[in-house]
Protein backbone atom coordinates (compact mmCIF):
# COMPACT_ATOMS: atom_id res chain seq x y z
CA UNK A 1 0.00 0.00 0.00
CA UNK A 2 1.39 3.58 -1.04
CA UNK A 3 0.38 5.98 1.46
CA UNK A 4 0.78 9.84 0.01
CA UNK A 5 3.27 11.50 2.87
CA UNK A 6 5.29 14.92 2.68
CA UNK A 7 9.00 14.65 3.64
CA UNK A 8 11.49 17.60 3.00
CA UNK A 9 14.77 16.85 2.66
CA UNK A 10 16.14 20.55 2.86
CA UNK A 11 14.25 20.77 6.04
CA UNK A 12 15.92 21.43 9.31
CA UNK A 13 13.62 18.73 11.35
CA UNK A 14 15.19 15.59 10.75
CA UNK A 15 13.54 12.84 8.05
CA UNK A 16 12.51 10.09 11.25
CA UNK A 17 10.50 13.20 13.04
CA UNK A 18 8.91 14.81 9.98
CA UNK A 19 8.02 10.92 9.39
CA UNK A 20 6.52 10.57 12.80
CA UNK A 21 4.47 13.78 12.64
CA UNK A 22 3.35 13.18 9.73
CA UNK A 23 1.92 9.50 10.59
CA UNK A 24 0.97 10.67 14.20
CA UNK A 25 -1.01 13.51 12.40
CA UNK A 26 -2.49 10.63 9.81
CA UNK A 27 -3.70 8.72 12.89
CA UNK A 28 -5.26 11.43 15.28
CA UNK A 29 -6.77 12.74 12.15
CA UNK A 30 -8.82 9.83 10.78
CA UNK A 31 -6.19 9.21 7.28
CA UNK A 32 -5.23 5.92 9.19
CA UNK A 33 -8.39 4.18 11.08
CA UNK A 34 -7.93 2.32 14.79
CA UNK A 35 -7.30 -1.59 12.89
CA UNK A 36 -5.99 -0.71 9.82
CA UNK A 37 -3.12 -2.03 8.73
CA UNK A 38 -0.07 -0.04 7.66
CA UNK A 39 3.07 -0.76 5.26
CA UNK A 40 5.51 -2.63 6.95
CA UNK A 41 8.98 -0.77 7.44
CA UNK A 42 10.37 -1.96 4.20
CA UNK A 43 7.60 -1.20 2.15
CA UNK A 44 7.47 2.25 3.53
CA UNK A 45 10.98 2.81 3.11
CA UNK A 46 11.12 1.99 -0.59
CA UNK A 47 7.81 4.06 -1.48
CA UNK A 48 9.22 6.73 0.16
CA UNK A 49 12.74 5.98 -1.07
CA UNK A 50 14.28 6.79 2.62
CA UNK A 51 16.38 4.40 4.55
CA UNK A 52 14.55 1.44 6.52
CA UNK A 53 16.44 2.75 9.37
CA UNK A 54 14.50 5.77 9.52
CA UNK A 55 11.26 4.48 9.47
CA UNK A 56 11.76 1.72 11.99
CA UNK A 57 12.97 4.70 14.37
CA UNK A 58 10.09 6.60 13.51
CA UNK A 59 7.94 3.20 14.20
CA UNK A 60 9.32 2.82 17.64
CA UNK A 61 8.84 6.10 18.46
CA UNK A 62 5.15 5.49 17.69
CA UNK A 63 4.72 1.88 19.29
CA UNK A 64 6.04 3.50 22.60
CA UNK A 65 3.06 6.11 22.70
CA UNK A 66 0.43 4.00 21.97
CA UNK A 67 -0.36 4.92 18.63
CA UNK A 68 0.41 1.48 16.51
CA UNK A 69 1.27 -2.32 17.17
CA UNK A 70 2.48 -5.05 16.09
CA UNK A 71 0.41 -8.29 15.67
CA UNK A 72 3.22 -11.60 15.66
CA UNK A 73 2.76 -12.59 11.91
CA UNK A 74 0.12 -10.40 10.90
CA UNK A 75 1.98 -7.00 10.66
CA UNK A 76 1.77 -3.42 12.40
CA UNK A 77 -1.53 -2.10 12.88
CA UNK A 78 -3.11 1.48 14.04
CA UNK A 79 -4.24 0.55 17.63
CA UNK A 80 -7.83 -0.03 18.43
CA UNK A 81 -7.86 1.65 21.56
CA UNK A 82 -6.28 5.03 21.24
CA UNK A 83 -5.57 7.02 24.90
CA UNK A 84 -8.61 9.71 25.52
CA UNK A 85 -5.73 12.26 26.16
CA UNK A 86 -4.13 11.29 22.56
CA UNK A 87 -7.44 11.90 21.04
CA UNK A 88 -8.24 15.18 22.62
CA UNK A 89 -4.40 16.69 21.47
CA UNK A 90 -4.28 18.87 18.31
CA UNK A 91 -2.13 17.12 15.97
CA UNK A 92 1.16 18.85 15.26
CA UNK A 93 2.26 19.58 11.82
CA UNK A 94 5.62 20.37 10.58
CA UNK A 95 3.85 22.81 8.65
CA UNK A 96 1.20 25.00 10.05
CA UNK A 97 -1.96 25.20 8.28
CA UNK A 98 -2.22 28.60 6.37
CA UNK A 99 -5.21 30.78 6.49
CA UNK A 100 -6.57 31.96 3.00
CA UNK A 101 -9.11 35.11 2.16
CA UNK A 102 -12.91 33.41 1.42
CA UNK A 103 -13.71 32.11 -1.40
CA UNK A 104 -14.95 34.10 -4.32
CA UNK A 105 -17.51 32.11 -6.33
CA UNK A 106 -18.80 32.98 -9.94
CA UNK A 107 -21.78 34.45 -10.50
CA UNK A 108 -22.92 30.90 -11.11
CA UNK A 109 -21.89 29.38 -7.68
CA UNK A 110 -23.27 32.28 -6.09
CA UNK A 111 -26.55 31.54 -7.28
CA UNK A 112 -26.45 28.35 -6.52
CA UNK A 113 -25.95 28.73 -2.49
CA UNK A 114 -28.30 31.75 -3.01
CA UNK A 115 -31.54 29.95 -5.10
CA UNK A 116 -33.56 28.09 -2.22
CA UNK A 117 -34.85 24.82 -3.72
CA UNK A 118 -31.80 23.20 -5.01
CA UNK A 119 -31.40 20.30 -3.15
CA UNK A 120 -28.39 20.56 -0.34
CA UNK A 121 -29.06 17.32 1.98
CA UNK A 122 -31.53 13.91 1.64
CA UNK A 123 -34.81 13.93 1.72
CA UNK A 124 -35.80 12.13 4.90
CA UNK A 125 -37.42 8.20 3.71
CA UNK A 126 -40.85 7.86 4.70
CA UNK A 127 -42.20 4.32 4.79
CA UNK A 128 -45.24 5.79 2.29
CA UNK A 129 -44.05 8.75 0.02
CA UNK A 130 -45.81 10.73 -3.10
CA UNK A 131 -43.02 11.75 -4.67
CA UNK A 132 -42.60 11.97 -7.93
CA UNK A 133 -41.18 10.87 -10.89
CA UNK A 134 -40.48 7.45 -9.42
CA UNK A 135 -41.56 4.41 -11.66
CA UNK A 136 -42.59 0.85 -10.24
CA UNK A 137 -39.08 -0.40 -10.32
CA UNK A 138 -40.52 -3.87 -8.82
CA UNK A 139 -41.82 -4.17 -12.23
CA UNK A 140 -38.62 -3.74 -14.70
CA UNK A 141 -37.56 -6.97 -16.35
CA UNK A 142 -34.09 -7.21 -14.70
CA UNK A 143 -33.45 -10.44 -16.00
CA UNK A 144 -33.66 -9.74 -19.50
CA UNK A 145 -31.45 -6.55 -19.13
CA UNK A 146 -28.93 -8.76 -17.47
CA UNK A 147 -29.10 -10.86 -20.22
CA UNK A 148 -28.26 -8.39 -22.63
CA UNK A 149 -26.15 -6.50 -20.50
CA UNK A 150 -24.03 -9.65 -20.54
CA UNK A 151 -23.93 -10.70 -23.91
CA UNK A 152 -22.13 -7.37 -25.00
CA UNK A 153 -19.57 -7.23 -21.17
CA UNK A 154 -18.78 -10.52 -23.08
CA UNK A 155 -19.09 -10.04 -27.03
CA UNK A 156 -16.17 -7.46 -27.10
CA UNK A 157 -14.10 -4.86 -25.26
CA UNK A 158 -15.61 -2.03 -27.60
CA UNK A 159 -17.43 -0.52 -24.16
CA UNK A 160 -14.12 -0.04 -22.41
CA UNK A 161 -13.08 2.60 -25.07
CA UNK A 162 -13.32 6.28 -25.59
CA UNK A 163 -16.38 6.75 -27.81
CA UNK A 164 -16.25 7.71 -31.47
CA UNK A 165 -19.31 9.08 -31.96
CA UNK A 166 -20.06 12.65 -30.67
CA UNK A 167 -23.77 12.78 -31.06
CA UNK A 168 -23.69 9.15 -29.18
CA UNK A 169 -23.64 5.67 -29.49
CA UNK A 170 -25.17 5.59 -33.45
CA UNK A 171 -26.78 2.94 -33.58
CA UNK A 172 -29.10 4.12 -30.33
CA UNK A 173 -29.96 7.43 -32.03
CA UNK A 174 -30.86 5.47 -34.97
CA UNK A 175 -33.43 3.25 -32.80
CA UNK A 176 -34.54 6.08 -30.83
CA UNK A 177 -35.29 8.20 -34.05
CA UNK A 178 -37.70 5.37 -35.43
CA UNK A 179 -38.77 4.73 -31.85
CA UNK A 180 -39.92 8.55 -32.04
CA UNK A 181 -41.27 8.26 -35.44
CA UNK A 182 -43.93 5.72 -34.33
CA UNK A 183 -44.78 6.84 -31.00
CA UNK A 184 -44.64 10.74 -31.18
CA UNK A 185 -44.65 11.67 -34.40
CA UNK A 186 -41.54 13.45 -34.34
CA UNK A 187 -39.78 13.97 -37.57
CA UNK A 188 -35.73 13.47 -37.13
CA UNK A 189 -32.98 11.99 -38.66
CA UNK A 190 -30.40 9.68 -36.81
CA UNK A 191 -28.42 13.00 -37.01
CA UNK A 192 -30.38 14.96 -35.19
CA UNK A 193 -30.67 13.52 -31.82
CA UNK A 194 -27.74 14.06 -29.18
CA UNK A 195 -27.50 11.65 -26.62
CA UNK A 196 -27.18 13.36 -22.87
CA UNK A 197 -27.57 12.00 -19.25
CA UNK A 198 -31.01 13.08 -19.11
CA UNK A 199 -33.14 16.26 -18.97
CA UNK A 200 -31.12 18.09 -16.86
CA UNK A 201 -28.35 17.96 -19.42
CA UNK A 202 -29.90 19.11 -22.40
CA UNK A 203 -31.55 21.97 -20.95
CA UNK A 204 -28.40 22.85 -18.93
CA UNK A 205 -26.44 22.68 -22.20
CA UNK A 206 -29.48 24.71 -23.97
CA UNK A 207 -28.71 27.15 -21.59
CA UNK A 208 -25.06 27.64 -22.40
CA UNK A 209 -25.70 27.84 -25.91
CA UNK A 210 -28.85 29.91 -26.14
CA UNK A 211 -28.87 32.64 -22.62
CA UNK A 212 -26.46 35.48 -21.93
CA UNK A 213 -27.84 36.76 -18.08
CA UNK A 214 -31.14 38.95 -18.39
CA UNK A 215 -32.40 37.16 -21.21
CA UNK A 216 -35.89 36.22 -20.93
CA UNK A 217 -36.92 32.80 -20.68
CA UNK A 218 -41.15 31.98 -20.42
CA UNK A 219 -42.01 29.29 -18.44
CA UNK A 220 -45.29 27.27 -17.58
CA UNK A 221 -46.31 28.82 -13.69
CA UNK A 222 -46.58 26.53 -11.94
CA UNK A 223 -44.02 24.90 -14.27
CA UNK A 224 -41.15 22.39 -13.68
CA UNK A 225 -39.12 23.70 -10.75
CA UNK A 226 -35.85 21.49 -11.57
CA UNK A 227 -36.05 23.47 -14.95
CA UNK A 228 -36.79 26.89 -13.43
CA UNK A 229 -33.79 26.19 -11.46
CA UNK A 230 -31.12 26.07 -14.16
CA UNK A 231 -32.73 28.94 -16.18
CA UNK A 232 -32.15 30.80 -13.10
CA UNK A 233 -28.94 30.17 -12.01
CA UNK A 234 -27.88 30.86 -15.42
CA UNK A 235 -28.68 34.12 -15.11
CA UNK A 236 -32.22 34.38 -17.02
CA UNK A 237 -35.18 36.32 -16.70
CA UNK A 238 -38.23 34.20 -16.47
CA UNK A 239 -41.72 35.43 -17.33
CA UNK A 240 -44.74 33.50 -16.01
CA UNK A 241 -47.10 32.23 -18.65
CA UNK A 242 -50.14 30.88 -16.89
CA UNK A 243 -51.73 27.42 -17.92
CA UNK A 244 -55.54 26.19 -17.76
CA UNK A 245 -57.28 22.70 -18.53
CA UNK A 246 -55.87 23.29 -22.21
CA UNK A 247 -51.91 23.55 -21.26
CA UNK A 248 -50.06 26.98 -21.62
CA UNK A 249 -52.22 30.16 -22.75
CA UNK A 250 -50.37 31.07 -25.29
CA UNK A 251 -52.17 34.34 -26.01
CA UNK A 252 -50.94 35.28 -22.74
CA UNK A 253 -47.19 34.87 -24.21
CA UNK A 254 -48.23 36.68 -27.27
CA UNK A 255 -49.42 40.13 -24.86
CA UNK A 256 -45.39 40.50 -23.77
CA UNK A 257 -44.38 41.06 -27.05
CA UNK A 258 -42.64 43.82 -25.58
CA UNK A 259 -40.24 41.13 -24.28
CA UNK A 260 -37.96 39.81 -26.48
CA UNK A 261 -37.53 36.11 -25.62
CA UNK A 262 -35.36 33.94 -26.54
CA UNK A 263 -36.94 30.79 -25.31
CA UNK A 264 -40.37 29.13 -23.87
CA UNK A 265 -39.93 25.84 -22.04
CA UNK A 266 -43.15 23.87 -22.29
CA UNK A 267 -44.45 20.22 -20.80
CA UNK A 268 -47.23 19.82 -23.82
CA UNK A 269 -48.22 16.32 -23.18
CA UNK A 270 -48.51 15.91 -19.64
CA UNK A 271 -48.35 19.56 -17.82
CA UNK A 272 -45.96 19.97 -14.70
CA UNK A 273 -47.44 19.65 -12.57
CA UNK A 274 -51.37 20.35 -12.97
CA UNK A 275 -51.30 17.65 -15.72
CA UNK A 276 -53.39 19.36 -18.14
CA UNK A 277 -52.68 18.46 -22.01
CA UNK A 278 -51.87 20.91 -24.53
CA UNK A 279 -54.79 20.92 -27.00
CA UNK A 280 -54.09 20.87 -30.40
CA UNK A 281 -54.93 24.09 -31.81
CA UNK A 282 -52.82 25.38 -28.66
CA UNK A 283 -49.76 23.54 -30.12
CA UNK A 284 -50.61 25.12 -33.67
CA UNK A 285 -50.94 28.22 -32.45
CA UNK A 286 -47.44 27.96 -30.20
CA UNK A 287 -45.37 27.42 -33.28
CA UNK A 288 -47.12 30.55 -35.32
CA UNK A 289 -45.79 32.38 -32.27
CA UNK A 290 -42.16 30.89 -32.52
CA UNK A 291 -42.34 31.47 -36.32
CA UNK A 292 -43.26 34.87 -36.23
CA UNK A 293 -40.95 35.98 -33.13
CA UNK A 294 -37.76 33.99 -33.90
CA UNK A 295 -37.83 32.35 -30.14
CA UNK A 296 -37.63 28.65 -29.85
CA UNK A 297 -39.16 26.18 -27.96
CA UNK A 298 -38.65 23.91 -25.69
CA UNK A 299 -40.48 21.08 -25.40
CA UNK A 300 -40.62 18.64 -22.56
CA UNK A 301 -41.96 15.40 -23.67
CA UNK A 302 -42.66 14.56 -19.87
CA UNK A 303 -44.39 11.59 -19.41
CA UNK A 304 -45.76 11.49 -22.71
CA UNK A 305 -46.00 7.48 -22.80
CA UNK A 306 -48.60 7.32 -19.86
CA UNK A 307 -51.69 8.71 -21.18
CA UNK A 308 -55.36 7.16 -20.40
CA UNK A 309 -58.35 7.17 -22.41
CA UNK A 310 -57.36 10.27 -24.87
CA UNK A 311 -55.84 9.48 -28.18
CA UNK A 312 -52.03 11.08 -28.55
CA UNK A 313 -51.63 14.68 -29.88
CA UNK A 314 -48.29 14.80 -32.39
CA UNK A 315 -45.27 16.28 -30.27
CA UNK A 316 -45.34 20.33 -31.00
CA UNK A 317 -41.48 18.90 -33.24
CA UNK A 318 -43.75 16.92 -35.74
CA UNK A 319 -45.74 19.92 -35.98
CA UNK A 320 -43.45 22.15 -36.66
CA UNK A 321 -42.37 23.33 -39.90
CA UNK A 322 -39.83 26.27 -39.50
CA UNK A 323 -37.23 24.32 -37.07
CA UNK A 324 -38.35 26.29 -34.06
CA UNK A 325 -38.54 23.09 -31.52
CA UNK A 326 -35.27 21.51 -29.27
CA UNK A 327 -37.08 18.47 -28.48
CA UNK A 328 -36.47 16.51 -24.78
CA UNK A 329 -37.07 12.93 -23.81
CA UNK A 330 -35.64 10.63 -21.12
CA UNK A 331 -35.79 6.89 -20.52
CA UNK A 332 -35.55 7.48 -16.27
CA UNK A 333 -39.08 7.47 -15.70
CA UNK A 334 -40.12 4.95 -18.93
CA UNK A 335 -37.21 2.31 -17.29
CA UNK A 336 -35.42 3.32 -14.50
CA UNK A 337 -33.66 6.73 -12.71
CA UNK A 338 -30.09 5.55 -12.81
CA UNK A 339 -30.08 4.91 -16.42
CA UNK A 340 -29.08 8.22 -17.25
CA UNK A 341 -29.61 8.05 -20.98
CA UNK A 342 -31.98 10.82 -22.41
CA UNK A 343 -32.15 12.74 -25.73
CA UNK A 344 -32.40 15.87 -27.47
CA UNK A 345 -33.35 16.09 -31.11
CA UNK A 346 -32.26 19.59 -32.64
CA UNK A 347 -32.55 21.42 -35.83
CA UNK A 348 -30.28 20.67 -38.42
CA UNK A 349 -28.59 23.63 -38.22
CA UNK A 350 -27.68 23.50 -34.54
CA UNK A 351 -26.35 20.38 -34.73
CA UNK A 352 -22.67 21.36 -34.90
CA UNK A 353 -22.75 23.41 -32.48
CA UNK A 354 -24.38 21.32 -29.86
CA UNK A 355 -22.45 18.35 -30.82
CA UNK A 356 -19.04 20.56 -29.28
CA UNK A 357 -20.50 21.82 -26.60
CA UNK A 358 -21.62 18.10 -25.45
CA UNK A 359 -18.31 17.23 -26.37
CA UNK A 360 -16.79 19.66 -24.02
CA UNK A 361 -19.13 18.78 -20.85
CA UNK A 362 -18.67 15.43 -20.90
CA UNK A 363 -16.96 13.53 -24.05
CA UNK A 364 -19.79 10.49 -24.08
CA UNK A 365 -22.30 8.38 -21.65
CA UNK A 366 -21.00 5.01 -20.74
CA UNK A 367 -21.45 2.85 -24.10
CA UNK A 368 -21.99 -0.40 -22.44
CA UNK A 369 -25.78 1.28 -21.40
CA UNK A 370 -26.13 2.72 -24.59
CA UNK A 371 -25.30 -0.45 -26.17
CA UNK A 372 -28.06 -2.86 -24.17
CA UNK A 373 -30.66 0.26 -24.50
CA UNK A 374 -30.59 -0.07 -28.18
CA UNK A 375 -31.48 -3.88 -28.22
CA UNK A 376 -33.98 -3.44 -25.71
CA UNK A 377 -35.38 -0.56 -28.59
CA UNK A 378 -34.81 -2.58 -31.20
CA UNK A 379 -35.83 -5.94 -29.77
CA UNK A 380 -39.64 -4.71 -29.21
CA UNK A 381 -38.94 -4.55 -25.36
CA UNK A 382 -39.51 -1.03 -24.60
CA UNK A 383 -43.18 -0.75 -26.27
CA UNK A 384 -43.80 -3.99 -24.39
CA UNK A 385 -42.95 -2.47 -21.40
CA UNK A 386 -44.48 0.86 -21.19
CA UNK A 387 -47.86 -1.04 -22.64
CA UNK A 388 -47.15 -3.30 -18.96
CA UNK A 389 -46.66 -0.18 -16.97
CA UNK A 390 -49.33 2.12 -18.92
CA UNK A 391 -51.97 -0.28 -17.36
CA UNK A 392 -50.51 -1.16 -13.90
CA UNK A 393 -50.20 3.02 -13.76
CA UNK A 394 -53.55 3.28 -14.79
CA UNK A 395 -55.21 0.66 -12.32
CA UNK A 396 -52.65 2.65 -9.42
CA UNK A 397 -54.40 5.72 -10.79
CA UNK A 398 -58.09 4.86 -10.67
CA UNK A 399 -57.09 3.40 -6.98
CA UNK A 400 -55.73 6.81 -5.89
CA UNK A 401 -58.65 8.75 -7.91
CA UNK A 402 -61.39 6.68 -5.90
CA UNK A 403 -59.69 6.48 -2.17
CA UNK A 404 -59.82 10.95 -2.68
CA UNK A 405 -63.17 10.58 -3.68
CA UNK A 406 -64.26 8.23 -0.51
CA UNK A 407 -62.28 9.91 1.92
CA UNK A 408 -62.09 13.27 1.28
CA UNK A 409 -65.24 13.86 -1.19
CA UNK A 410 -65.53 17.46 -1.81
CA UNK A 411 -62.71 18.81 0.30
CA UNK A 412 -60.38 17.61 -2.48
CA UNK A 413 -60.17 18.85 -5.78
CA UNK A 414 -58.26 16.50 -8.58
CA UNK A 415 -56.46 18.21 -11.43
CA UNK A 416 -54.96 16.41 -14.79
CA UNK A 417 -55.65 13.19 -14.10
CA UNK A 418 -55.39 11.54 -17.88
CA UNK A 419 -52.07 11.23 -18.48
CA UNK A 420 -48.12 10.79 -16.41
CA UNK A 421 -47.65 8.82 -12.90
CA UNK A 422 -48.72 11.89 -10.79
CA UNK A 423 -52.09 13.65 -9.68
CA UNK A 424 -52.16 17.42 -9.20
CA UNK A 425 -54.59 18.00 -6.23
CA UNK A 426 -56.20 21.21 -3.93
CA UNK A 427 -56.92 20.42 -0.59
CA UNK A 428 -59.65 22.09 1.26
CA UNK A 429 -58.64 22.36 4.93
CA UNK A 430 -57.74 24.70 7.47
CA UNK A 431 -54.40 24.13 8.22
CA UNK A 432 -51.27 25.09 6.13
CA UNK A 433 -49.12 22.98 3.50
CA UNK A 434 -46.01 22.78 5.93
CA UNK A 435 -48.56 21.50 8.93
CA UNK A 436 -50.44 18.90 6.29
CA UNK A 437 -46.78 17.91 5.39
CA UNK A 438 -45.71 17.57 8.98
CA UNK A 439 -49.05 16.05 10.18
CA UNK A 440 -48.66 13.80 7.44
CA UNK A 441 -44.76 12.62 7.73
CA UNK A 442 -45.48 11.91 11.65
CA UNK A 443 -47.48 8.84 10.28
CA UNK A 444 -44.84 8.02 8.44
CA UNK A 445 -46.38 9.62 5.09
CA UNK A 446 -44.41 11.73 2.60
CA UNK A 447 -46.40 14.72 0.81
CA UNK A 448 -44.91 17.24 -2.00
CA UNK A 449 -46.53 20.62 -1.82
CA UNK A 450 -46.92 21.95 -5.16
CA UNK A 451 -45.80 25.92 -3.90
CA UNK A 452 -42.39 25.57 -5.12
CA UNK A 453 -43.08 25.10 -8.60
CA UNK A 454 -44.89 28.40 -8.72
CA UNK A 455 -43.59 31.56 -9.79
CA UNK A 456 -46.31 33.84 -8.83
CA UNK A 457 -47.52 33.47 -5.71
CA UNK A 458 -50.62 31.43 -5.06
CA UNK A 459 -53.17 30.23 -2.84
CA UNK A 460 -52.06 27.04 -0.50
CA UNK A 461 -53.79 23.86 -0.09
CA UNK A 462 -52.03 22.05 -3.77
CA UNK A 463 -50.20 19.12 -3.32
CA UNK A 464 -48.20 16.75 -5.73
CA UNK A 465 -49.26 13.30 -5.66
CA UNK A 466 -47.19 10.80 -7.35
CA UNK A 467 -48.51 6.89 -7.55
CA UNK A 468 -45.89 5.41 -9.48
CA UNK A 469 -44.00 3.33 -7.05
CA UNK A 470 -47.16 2.82 -4.55
CA UNK A 471 -49.27 -0.23 -4.67
CA UNK A 472 -53.43 0.23 -4.86
CA UNK A 473 -53.45 -0.83 -1.01
CA UNK A 474 -50.72 1.70 -0.28
CA UNK A 475 -52.54 4.29 -1.68
CA UNK A 476 -56.09 3.77 -0.29
CA UNK A 477 -54.76 3.22 3.03
CA UNK A 478 -52.39 6.59 3.10
CA UNK A 479 -55.13 8.77 1.45
CA UNK A 480 -57.48 7.55 4.30
CA UNK A 481 -55.22 8.06 6.93
CA UNK A 482 -54.26 12.02 5.82
CA UNK A 483 -58.06 12.14 5.81
CA UNK A 484 -58.20 11.04 9.16
CA UNK A 485 -54.93 13.43 10.28
CA UNK A 486 -57.06 16.35 8.69
CA UNK A 487 -60.32 16.12 9.25
CA UNK A 488 -61.20 13.92 12.38
CA UNK A 489 -61.52 15.16 15.54
CA UNK A 490 -58.61 15.11 17.88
Amino acid sequence: MDFALTLLRNSPSPLHQQLYEELRQAILGGRLLPGRRIPSTRQLAKSLGISRTTVTQTYDQLLSEGYIETVLGSGTFVCTQLPDDLLRSTPISSTEKMTRPPVKLSKYGDSLIQTKNVPRIPEPEMPINFRYGRPALEQFPIKLWRKLLSHYCCSDLQWLDYSRDILGYKPLREAISRYLCRSRAVNCEPDQVLIVNGTQQALDLIMRLFIEPDDVIAMEDPGYLSARLIFQTHGAKLLPISVDDSGLIVKDLANNSNEQIRLVYVTPSHQFPTGAILSLPRRLELLTWARQTGAFIIEDDYDSEYRYGDKPIPALQGLDRSDSVLYIGTFSKVLFPSLRIGYLVLPKSLISVFARGKWLSDRHLPLLEQQVLTDFIEEGHLERHIRKMRSLYDQRRQALVKALNVYFGDKATILGEKAGIHLMVRLHSPFSDQEIIQRAASHGIGMMSAGPHYLIPHSQGEFIFGYGELTQQQLMESICTIAQILFSPE
